[in-house]
């Protein structure tokens, strides 16, 4: 099973959520907004993919943090991941974990890998 982290009104979580169930894979939404997201698994996404990878510096929920968690996002580790645990909106959709693996942002190719297809 895939699971998928996002925001269900995303059009590239949608996207990602048609790519998966025309392929066939079992997937399931994890709605950030709805479902919530901890530190903990935060940090470990920024461990594996890093900060430069996770984080949506391009909207308007980065734009809105003040200097002070810019810099904070910046450094890394547990105090990053806390920032964007309160704003979840700042992670890069979607994040598409396969157990073992996880995936930023919208990723055909790798996902066909990844799933074995």
């Amino acid at each position: 099973m895939v699971t998928i982290y996002g925001i269900k009104n995303c059009d590239t979580v949608r996207k990602a959520l048609k790519w998966f169930d025309a392929k066939g894979v079992e997937n399931k939404l994890h709605d950030f907004r709805t479902d919530g997201i901890d530190a903990k698994t935060i940090e470990g996404w920024l461990d594996e993919v890093g900060g430069t990878v996770l984080i949506n510096k391009r909207g308007p929920s980065y734009r809105n943090l003040t200097d002070a968690d810019k810099a904070t996002l910046e450094q890394g580790g547990a105090a990053a991941a806390a920032i964007l645990a309160a704003n979840p909106t700042v992670i890069k959709r979607p994040v598409v974990d396969f157990g073992t693996t996880r995936t930023v942002a919208y990723d055909e190719k790798r996902w066909a890998e990844l799933a074995g297809l």
